[in-house]
């Protein structure tokens, strides 16, 4: 059985210090594979446009060292990804990637266009970004952070990424309640990909509400590489003091064959006992007769602070569900059409929203315990 490795780094923005680590984790995993004239896609997490310190984005100083990386093996580098809201202009120039990258022949470029693949069961034909699978080689830059849906957005899920614009609040709509058949997706798309490396930015991570604005960052100081994404989400879960197993798509991809073999990790994998995670509670529970009231009553669901809602529009326009309305100048859910994918969560630009289970829910749930 084949042994996975990765690679963690005790490090920080410092680019003096953080430049010659990244070339060796990128030199470990995929240098032979870059060379004269090679087409790489250089896909960071871009969920949102955000200042680096926000904790949201992959940091453009990694992105940098990426790109010079790939520049001095003679690549062409191009940085593609298709945020959630605000625009790919807007997110390259506000996450700070468009001035780190100033002055070096690199091409920007969202994904728009899309070819199909067949990834077999259960989803058969999946819309993925055509430069993403075209690319000679693409290297997978994902935010160490926490999700309110998935508990965690590490490796594997930073290629959902791929799927373009309003194609991803589809696929939400397409799996609904289901976390695992969502997970299994992303780990579909993940190695339908197939990226070279996977080099994950926890530098300054983000913990809490994540992954957007409702999270809190939190100091880390690690980077940390795999030629299999599974295999470092799982090692990474474990410094969090997590089982890897309760995250969905490490669970998916253990039961598809992935991710099963012996891990051996080369660095000092640290201990991070108070890592904050999300409260993922059940999205269904008891007889099928009576999910409706219970999803209506007793289980988790996105609440706004009408403190901080500034009612944009911005949850609105991507509930993939359209279980989102403003009434009366408030923000009103549907809990009977909203699916929990904690989109609205994940866009809201003003930390307006969270994920809270209401009091009968967390009652219920002791009494079953």
């Amino acid at each position: 059985m084949k042994k996975s490795r990765v690679i963690i780094k005790s490090a920080s923005y410092d680019y003096g210090t953080l430049r010659p680590l990244v070339f060796d984790m990128i030199d470990a995993f995929c240098g032979s594979m870059i060379g004269k004239g090679s087409r790489v896609v250089i896909k960071p997490n871009l969920l949102a446009p955000a200042a680096p310190e926000r904790a949201m984005v992959t940091h453009p100083l990694i992105v940098r060292a990426v790109t010079e990386y790939v520049l001095g093996k003679g690549g062409l580098p191009r940085i593609s990804d298709s945020p959630a809201m605000g625009g790919f202009e807007r997110v390259l120039k506000e996450s700070g990637i468009r001035e780190a990258l100033r002055g070096m022949e690199v091409e920007f470029r969202e994904f728009r266009e899309s070819v199909v693949f067949d990834t077999g069961e259960p989803f058969k034909e999946i819309e993925i970004a055509r430069d993403a699978l075209d690319a000679d080689v693409l290297i997978n830059l994902p935010k160490l952070k926490t999700h309110a849906q998935m508990g965690m957005t590490l490796g594997v899920k930073n290629l959902f990424g791929c799927i373009c614009g309003l194609r991803k609040p589809e696929w939400h709509f397409r799996t609904g309640v289901n976390r695992q058949l969502f997970a299994t997706l992303l780990v579909k798309i993940h190695y339908a990909i197939s990226p070279a490396v996977t080099l994950m930015d926890g530098v300054l991570a983000m913990e809490g509400e994540g992954p957007g604005r409702s999270g809190t960052p939190r100091d880390l100081g690690i980077i940390a590489a795999s030629d299999d994404a599974c295999a470092l989400d799982v090692s990474l879960c474990r410094m969090l003091g997590a089982d890897p197993y309760d995250m969905p798509t490490n669970r998916a991809a253990r039961e598809m064959g992935y991710a099963a073999g012996e891990i051996e990790v080369e660095g000092e994998l640290p201990v991070v006992s108070d890592f904050r995670f999300p409260d993922v509670a059940p999205l269904v529970f008891g007889p099928p007769k009576l999910h409706g009231f219970f999803r209506r009553h007793l289980v988790q669901r996105p609440v706004p602070d009408e403190s901080l809602c500034r009612q944009c529009g911005e949850c609105g326009k991507y509930c993939p569900a359209k279980a989102i309305s403003f009434e009366g100048g408030r923000l009103r859910f549907d809990y009977d059409r909203c699916i929990r994918c904690y989109c609205c969560i994940e866009v809201c630009p003003h930390a307006a929203l969270r994920a809270a289970e209401p009091f009968l829910g967390r009652a219920v749930r002791r009494l079953k315990r």
